[in-house]
């Protein structure tokens, strides 16, 4: 049975870093990876390629189109040489007993609007009986932000409705978490989305002048929309983050616990021994309010 996972996350949030960082550190373990890059708009050296079958420059070129459609259609022709292409290439792998991290295009609306991805997904677990868990990476410092931080909320949210998958939502870079300014909260109310209310009475814009009157108009009507997608957020209750810098090994081995608990390989692909489940569950336990404590104490600076 082979395990694995599926990186996602907008532009820019660390996807290719991560994959290669977390093959390093899995190498580092002694268990055996590969690496499979399925964005076409991304080429770097891994096992498999999906420019081996298709690109999106010359897509663009040839039919016309913008980085957009060009990826929607790389990911459509994807979706249809699953079985002669994709699969056909990571079988040798996992009959070996390889794990594999998927790299996947960052563009969102893939996975709000389109089923290519939820298609790859469904056959891979249907025809190889792969163990997937879906990896969400958010840059961190989007938490300074509070309406780009209810916006990451819902973003989150709707990919882990659509691809029906074991879900670990990351806030990667998190050693740049206050590059934009500080937080209006402690890291503790960001990874376990506490009570938004508060952080939507952050959102405020100081009136300068009689002439700004009708736009303070609008940030009111902005901010009952924020509260509305708050509402939406707790009644699911169902997002939260980890914290990973992927340069601390770590932070790295925090994330990866709660990774191969959420595909299962921690229950059925020990390395070195067949540790029992019932060690394995209770082993390296921690209370919840330390789990933050080296992102406060590394990374996050408050003046006084």
């Amino acid at each position: 049975m082979p395990f694995g996972q599926f990186v996602i996350g907008p532009p820019g949030s660390g996807k290719s870093t991560y994959c290669n960082g977390m093959q390093q550190f899995l190498n580092g373990i002694g268990r055996k990876v590969i690496v499979v890059n399925l964005d076409p708009a991304n080429d770097y050296d891994c096992t498999i390629d999906i420019h081996d079958l298709i690109s999106l420059e010359p897509v663009m070129e040839n039919l016309k189109l913008g980085p957009n459609g060009g990826l929607l259609y790389c990911m459509e022709y994807l979706k249809e040489h699953l079985n002669d292409w994709l699969i056909k290439q990571i079988k040798p792998y996992i009959e070996d007993k390889y794990y594999v991290i998927f790299d996947l295009p960052g563009q969102i609306e893939l996975y709000t609007h389109y089923d290519a991805i939820r298609v790859i997904t469904e056959t891979l677990v249907k025809e190889l009986h792969f163990q997937l868990c879906v990896v969400n990476l958010v840059d961190a410092h989007h938490c300074s932000d509070a309406s780009k931080f209810i916006s990451v909320l819902m973003i989150s949210l709707s990919m882990m409705i659509r691809l029906e998958l074991p879900h670990v939502n990351i806030l990667s870079k998190v050693d740049l978490i206050q590059q934009y300014g500080e937080l209006d909260f402690d890291i503790d109310f960001y990874t376990n989305v506490q009570d938004l209310n508060y952080l939507v009475q952050t959102i405020r814009k100081k009136k300068k002048n009689e002439e700004e009157e009708e736009e303070e108009e609008n940030e009111d009507r902005f901010r009952k929309l924020n509260y509305l997608l708050a509402s939406v957020i707790e009644d699911y209750s169902l997002v939260s983050f980890l914290t990973l810098n992927i340069q601390d090994k770590d932070s790295v081995y925090n994330v990866l616990k709660v990774i191969d608990k959420a595909n299962g390989y921690v229950f059925g692909a020990c390395e070195k021994d067949n540790t029992s489940i019932m060690d394995i569950a209770a082993k390296e336990l921690s209370w919840a309010y330390e789990a933050n404590d080296d992102v406060r104490r590394k990374y996050i600076h408050k003046e006084e």
